[in-house]
C-alpha cells in the first residue's frame, strides 16, 4: 500500500542529477497514500537500505528527509531507530558475526555486500554494531569507503539510463501509474489529465505505458 518512486534526476531532466551525498530519499506519511522516494542516482544496494529505512518512518507515522549517513553521530531517535531497523532487516547481527572472516578489507566488504545485497557502507556499520570495529576506526574506514564508492559511481555516470518504458514507471510509482491507467481506461480520468499525471504528451506513449505496466 506504499507508493514507491525511484528517480535519479529532477523530473525527466537528465542534466539535473540528484546527488546521493546530499540526500538518499524521503518519506511522506499519509493514511491514504504513504509515499517513499528513493534517489535513483545511488547504488542499487544503497537504494535497498534507503527503502527499508524510509519504510521505518512510514511505520512511525512521520514524514522525513533522510541522508542515511550511518557514520554520523546523531541524537535523532527516529533516524537511529530507522537505521537500526533497516540494518537488522537486511544484515541480521546473528548471521554477520558468523559470516565475517575478520579483516575489513575492500575484498571482504564487497564479499559480504554481495552476500546480503547491501552496500559496503552498510556492512561496515554492521561490523561496528557487532563491536568488531571501534567508533574511531569505523568512522575512518567509512569515510575512506564512501569516497571509493562515490568515485566508482561517477565513473559509471555516463552509462545509459536504460529503456524509457522500464524506468519511467519507477519514477512515477508503478502502483500510481497503474491506478491512473486503469481509471483512464474505465472513463474516470480524461486522457488529457492522464497524460499530465503520467508525464507524457503523446497518446502512443500512453499506449506503450499501458502495454508495459498493464491495468489493475
Amino acid at each position: 500500500g506504499v507508493l514507491v518512486m525511484v528517480n535519479g534526476v529532477v523530473g525527466a531532466d537528465t542534466h539535473r542529477k540528484l546527488k546521493p551525498e546530499e540526500f538518499r530519499g524521503f518519506a511522506l506519511s499519509d493514511t491514504l497514500a504513504p509515499l517513499i522516494f528513493i534517489n535513483g542516482a545511488d547504488t542499487k544496494a544503497a537504494q535497498i537500505f534507503t527503502m527499508v529505512h524510509e519504510l521505518g518512518h512510514i511505520w512511525l507515522g512521520e514524514s522525513a528527509l533522510s541522508d542515511a549517513a550511518m557514520a554520523d553521530s546523531t541524537d535523532n531517535a527516529a533516524e537511529l531507530w530507522c537505521n537500526r531497523v533497516a540494518a537488522e532487516v537486511l544484515v541480521p547481527l546473528t548471521t554477520i558475526r558468523d559470516e565475517y572472516i575478520g579483516e575489513p578489507t575492500v575484498a571482504e566488504l564487497e564479499r559480504l555486500a554481495r552476500r546480503y545485497r547491501v552496500s559496503t557502507l552498510v556492512i561496515l556499520k554492521r561490523l561496528y554494531d557487532t563491536q568488531f570495529l571501534t567508533w574511531d576506526d569505523y568512522q575512518s574506514r567509512y569515510d575512506t569507503e564512501l569516497q571509493r564508492v562515490i568515485a566508482a559511481m561517477r565513473s559509471r555516470g555516463s552509462e545509459s539510463g536504460g529503456n524509457f518504458y522500464n524506468t519511467h514507471p519507477l519514477r512515477l510509482s508503478r502502483q500510481f501509474a497503474r491506478a491512473v491507467i486503469t481509471d483512464t481506461l474505465e472513463g474516470g480520468t480524461p486522457y488529457r489529465d492522464a497524460y499530465q499525471l503520467l508525464g507524457t504528451k503523446k497518446h502512443q506513449t500512453f499506449e506503450n505505458l499501458v502495454a508495459e505496466i498493464g491495468a489493475a
